[in-house]
């Protein structure tokens, strides 16, 4: 368990509006929702070779490739998470006959070197992973609510996993790093994709690259037709929005499509 360097994943999720949601119920009921929710991921974190760093609140971190060596790890940690996604969809039912609040998470994952090992002080140690790449994770959680999406990964991450289709969600710069990340959503496992969502995606790529070349009214264009089409996806409506307002400005030569966070 001495620290070391290694190319891992991790993942951070947590339970939206958890502040809120912890006000409707008394102490025993909180921790019953919670245990709940825990060990079903908890199991799905398992099954799918990771190792669980800790709980903290509402929030779950999982990372994998340490202590045992995980063939595909970034693979591994997608799947989880739709998984994970899945199972927390599965528990409305059964929270609704408890008389429980459903609820939604959001989860973030990144893949790079990071730091692992036992780590603290002479009175409490624990094996964790720290490190830039893990701090990224945590902000992809964190915008997930702002993009209307469940799960957010880098491309870092997106790049290793063969089998899964993802969506372009954005470039971004998250808050405290200058450097710009493109972000990605994953959807499926790529046999899976029925003929809509296969042109739903290609629609979405076409108007992502068409904004990303500065042609607003093509990408605006495409963007509102998709909004129309499906309403609930937040997405269409923040690049609709952001485009209208950037055909109203000088863009400078350095413009690299990057949006920049200010907030967690």
């Amino acid at each position: 368990m001495s620290g070391e360097r290694r190319n891992m994943s991790v993942l951070f999720a947590d339970i939206r509006n958890f502040t809120a949601i912890s006000e409707q119920l008394n102490a025993t009921e909180l921790k019953e929702l919670l245990n709940q929710y825990f060990t079903p991921v908890t199991k799905i974190i398992f099954e799918h070779e990771g190792t669980i760093d800790k709980y903290v609140g509402d929030m779950v971190m999982a990372f994998w490739n340490a202590p045992l060596t995980v063939e595909e790890h970034e693979q591994m940690a997608v799947l989880c998470a739709l998984k994970m996604q899945m199972k927390v969809k599965a528990l409305e039912n059964r929270l609704s006959k408890d008389n429980m609040p459903s609820f939604e998470i959001g989860i973030g994952i990144n893949s790079g070197e990071m730091n692992v090992g036992d780590m603290g002080s002479i009175y409490r140690r624990a094996y964790t992973v720290i490190g830039d790449s893990v701090n990224l994770a945590s902000r992809l959680e964190g915008i997930t609510k702002y993009y209307g999406v469940k799960i957010l990964v880098s491309e870092t991450t997106q790049s290793k996993c063969k089998d899964i289709a993802f969506r372009l969600i954005d470039k971004v710069k998250v808050k405290g790093k200058d450097k710009a990340v493109t972000i990605y959503e994953p959807i499926k496992l790529s046999v899976d994709l029925t003929e809509k969502e296969i042109k739903k995606l290609n629609l979405h790529k076409k108007a992502l690259s068409s904004y990303l070349k500065q042609n607003w009214d093509e990408s605006l264009e495409v963007f509102t037709t998709l909004m129309i089409n499906h309403p609930e996806d937040k997405l269409y409506e923040i690049f609709c929005e952001r485009i209208t307002h950037l055909k109203t400005i000088q863009l400078g030569e350095d413009w690299d499509g990057s949006y920049k966070h200010v907030t967690k």
